[in-house]
């Protein structure tokens, strides 16, 4: 895969599954690619020289501030850590969260629970000045790893995203598509309730079958009708397998 644009640079902050398959997909598309975590770049150096010449280890605040766009994939709580991300840490900066709510990792946020604000919203609302984005958070890590194909290819799946603003979600989206997804626009960040956990478009869909972890293609148009069946009538916020929490 091959991006259309000029070379861009993708800030990682945090390097767990997500943005581990995501640095794969970024620089065979082009983008220099910087990883950072809260263990700090010695913990990265490895990682870095597998993906070859385009992807570096840096502190979190250097993959921030020297990149395009961030991709922020931690724990929900974590987001909230006023030592690690400082509200002004993303400061101007396009910021993709993969974020999920899992209350018995994540503790209890009433607003979730109340349904008064989506995991976006309250993202927003923590970090005023950053320009949020909502995507790759209804994929598990395997099928993001697998299913990415090229643009036109007849088997290429499609991911939800959301934002509140329009010229910011289509650079986000044009990432998407660079690293191998159909981006879907399910609306604003008050709407991306619709890819969180619980609902029909989170994760499920892309398996081909139970008892496997095999993948199956999910396109544009499959996104479009699994987000229009979701209620509101789930539970808020997901349950982790044991092991993941």
């Amino acid at each position: 895969m091959t991006s259309t644009a000029t070379t861009k640079t993708i800030g990682l902050v945090g390097y767990g599954n997500i943005n581990s398959a995501l640095a794969r997909h970024a620089v065979a598309a082009g983008y220099r690619v910087l990883l950072s975590n809260s263990r700090g770049p010695s913990s990265l150096t490895a990682a870095a020289a597998e993906l070859g010449p385009l992807a570096t280890a840096v502190s979190v605040a250097d993959a921030i501030r020297h990149s395009d766009i961030v991709s922020f994939s931690v724990p929900f709580k974590a987001a909230f850590d006023d030592a690690a991300f400082p509200a002004d840490a993303f400061a101007g900066k396009i910021v993709i969260e993969t974020l999920n709510y899992y209350p018995d990792r994540d503790g209890r946020f009433p607003a979730l629970d109340a349904r008064e604000a989506t995991s976006s919203e309250l993202l927003q609302r923590r970090f005023k000045s950053a320009r949020i984005v909502k995507a790759f958070n209804n994929i598990f890590f395997k099928h993001l790893e697998s299913l990415a194909r090229p643009r036109g290819h007849s088997e290429r799946s499609a991911l939800p995203i959301a934002g509140d603003d329009g010229e910011v979600k289509a650079s986000a989206a044009a990432f998407v598509e660079d690293v191998g997804f159909d981006a879907v626009d399910v609306g604003t960040l008050a709407d991306s309730w619709r890819s969180e956990p619980n609902t029909p478009v989170f994760v499920y869909p892309y398996f081909a079958r139970a008892g496997s972890l095999d993948g199956k293609v999910v396109t544009a148009s499959d996104i479009a009708a699994l987000v229009s069946k979701a209620t509101k009538e789930s539970p808020v916020g997901g349950v982790l397998p044991k092991s993941s929490k």
